[in-house]
């Protein structure tokens, strides 16, 4: 099997303006689960003395912990996005772009959508506030609605760090995912003397999984035969069943996840195989007309449905609190019958957001509009968008960090510039949720590369 460099042009890296509908629709799985989860985990309850508190009702279930070795898939979007990020980033260099241009792009596309919903947490809150609600009941909303912030940032960082990482992988695939993987496990052993030393693994951990996005995109998970591939998976769970075991790590991802740890590059080690060997039933389920027509619809606005889905379903929860709507106790039959009606709920009160807001992720991304600002625009952009994000990490997120949060973004937008709707797009580039285009699937029981030549995908919210 040849190196990454050697398989770059059996991949077709040159890019193009076709999507590989396989990555779209294991995205909008991924989505969908993530919104049907938190579904299952959003449980505020009114008590007599008139404070509220909120239940994570999955979590307690006995069977959540081995189930959420099957159900994490924060590692997989990861995945994801090295394989778009990396075909991205070359097709913007081979165009003349540089990494601030690259930076550019993906500052924007997932910013602007990101400042309309602090902009509302913190008007809504604000009028809450103002209404008269209890200032923890706002706190708990605040802190709860704000959660799918964390992986903005999480996902942003990795992905602004993909010029540097891609040179790096040009040259020395297997060393760079080797030393990330040693800085990774050093981190650990550190954590319990040094607590605070652990959230480096929030660049660590998601630069390797990204890095083995690099290596899909390259085509070295398509150059491994199918036992192989088992072998891989059935190692990487095995080397996870044996950290837990003896107690290195919890066997629960979902303690595994804040901050991240070794476990969530072993499962996206895992996972990115398993897309490799379910490669051809994917290709066969994408190509059905109305699957990715579904795909294709809702691939169109996935940044706004990860940033509003939670926001919505807790105002709803919220709001259901102050009415006589009957409200079964967290965990009974009555509860979990009702899973599917919140589930529908929230995808309703979606629409109107996504009318509203959607068009925020409407935005030229060819090479030929990422350019016309300088550096230094770019880089105050970037670190003005972050100092909300870091405050949020080491002192919670409060109604007030919301409004400053909004500020920075939207200064961070306006530093940016902005890039007109209806500029012609001659060349479509990957980017976070582009639009997709409806193109015929590959042919069933292909199993190339992914992506496969000459395909980009949407990126991933």
């Amino acid at each position: 099997m040849g190196s990454p460099r050697q398989l770059k042009g059996s991949v077709g890296l040159a890019g193009g303006g076709q999507r590989d509908s396989v990555i779209d629709l294991v995205r909008f799985f991924c989505l969908a689960l993530v919104v049907a989860g938190h579904s299952m985990m959003v449980s505020p309850v009114l008590h007599r003395d008139g404070t509220v508190t909120t239940e994570n009702t999955l979590a307690e279930q006995i069977w959540f912990v081995p189930a959420v070795w099957v159900l994490m898939i924060v590692p997989l979007f990861f995945v994801l996005g090295g394989i778009t990020g990396l075909e991205s980033w070359r097709r913007l260099k081979d165009s003349g772009g540089t990494g601030f241009d690259y930076a550019k792009l993906r500052l924007l596309r997932l910013v602007r959508p990101a400042t309309a919903l602090l902009a509302a947490m913190f008007l809504g809150l604000w009028a809450a506030r103002l209404s008269g609600v209890d200032p923890q009941v706002i706190q708990l909303m605040a802190t709860g609605a704000g959660m799918p912030l964390w992986f903005l940032a999480a996902y942003l960082t990795a992905q602004l760090a993909v010029p540097l990482m891609a040179r790096l992988h040009g040259r020395a695939p297997w060393l760079t995912l080797g030393l990330l993987t040693a800085c990774i496990i050093t981190i650990d052993s550190l954590r319990g003397a040094l607590p605070m030393l652990a959230y480096l693994n929030l660049l660590f951990v998601w630069w390797a999984v990204q890095q083995l996005g690099f290596l899909m995109a390259d085509g070295v998970f398509a150059g491994r035969s199918r036992a192989s591939l088992v072998g891989v998976i059935a190692g990487s769970n095995l080397l996870l069943g044996v950290v837990t075991g003896v107690g290195a790590y919890p066997g629960n991802m979902l303690v595994n996840l804040n901050p991240p740890n070794f476990c969530l590059l072993l499962l996206g080690v895992s996972q990115a195989a398993t897309l490799q060997l379910l490669r051809p039933a994917l290709d066969w389920v994408a190509g059905i007309r109305w699957i990715r027509g579904m795909v294709t619809v809702a691939g169109r606005r996935s940044v706004t449905v990860y940033l509003w889905h939670l926001p919505l379903l807790v105002a709803m929860s919220g709001l259901l609190l102050l009415t006589d709507f009957p409200k079964p106790a967290s965990g009974t039959a009555e509860w979990w019958w009702a899973r599917p009606l919140v589930f529908l709920a929230v995808v309703v009160m979606l629409v109107p957001v996504l009318a509203l807001c959607g068009r925020l992720e409407d935005r030229p991304t060819a090479a030929v509009h990422a350019r016309g600002r300088p550096p230094a625009a770019v880089v105050t952009a970037g670190v003005v968008m972050f100092i909300p994000i870091v405050d949020a990490v080491f002192n919670g997120l409060t109604l007030e960090l919301l409004g400053r949060g909004a500020a920075c973004f939207a200064l961070a937008v306006l530093l940016l510039g902005h890039v007109p709707a209806s500029a012609p797009v001659p060349a479509p580039l990957s980017t976070p949720v582009a639009t997709p285009a409806a193109v015929p699937a590959p042919a069933a029981g292909s199993a190339g590369p992914l992506p496969a030549p000459g395909l980009s995908a949407n990126l991933e919210s």
